[in-house]
């Protein structure tokens, strides 16, 4: 995958997490900064460090699949998109439903908005990423996109709380496909890697 590749991917990937500290910004409704940068801080973190855990995981066995491997990175690329997409639409109030300022709830919603990191390490392993060294700046660039991405949505949701909808995980969903899209097309021949 090239570096552009890695940066829209980390950018899909921090949908969830732009999604969440925008109600997160909503809910503190003032600038704190060590709850912002608590927040951000494990979302990037956890960001990064799922996709390790996939591609770790997947590396391992990528071999006996290396066959339909593209498959497997399209349809999962294309599963995430897609659940972001469908989910984007669901109505959503701005109500309070959680305590952004707690480290057990951070932690939380840490780990459940980098699932999909997870699967997406897995696709790292059946796209050629094959060492410790080629997978340290995919990772690098997706933690430090979903800081940044926190840190802006948190500000978003403090300053601009429930005036604007936005859809950011349609916009993430449609990236994830269309980087999907790409990997099967280049493994199938249609256009060069």
């Amino acid at each position: 995958m090239t570096n552009l590749e890695n940066w829209l991917i980390a950018i899909g990937l921090s949908m969830d997490c732009l999604a969440v500290s925008i109600a997160s910004g909503i809910m503190l409704k003032k600038v704190c900064w060590r709850t912002i940068l608590t927040m951000a801080f494990f979302f990037g973190f956890f960001q990064g460090l799922m996709p390790f855990f996939g591609w770790l995981g997947a590396s391992r066995f990528s071999h006996l699949i290396e066959n339909v491997d593209h498959w497997f990175a399209f349809l999962i690329l294309a599963f995430l998109g897609g659940r972001m997409i469908w989910e984007s639409f669901k109505e959503e109030d701005c109500k309070k439903e959680f305590n952004p300022s707690n480290l057990k709830v951070v932690f939380t919603l840490a780990i459940a908005t980098s699932l999909d990191a997870l699967a997406v390490g897995v696709s790292y392993a059946f796209v050629g990423i094959n060492s410790v060294d080629k997978i340290i700046s995919p990772i690098l660039i997706i933690g430090l996109v979903s800081f940044i991405i926190s840190i802006s949505g948190l500000l978003f949701g403090i300053f601009f709380g429930c005036k604007h909808n936005m859809r950011v995980e349609l916009w993430g969903g449609l990236i994830l496909i269309g980087i999907g899209v790409k990997v099967l097309l280049q493994h199938l021949g249609v256009f060069a890697k």
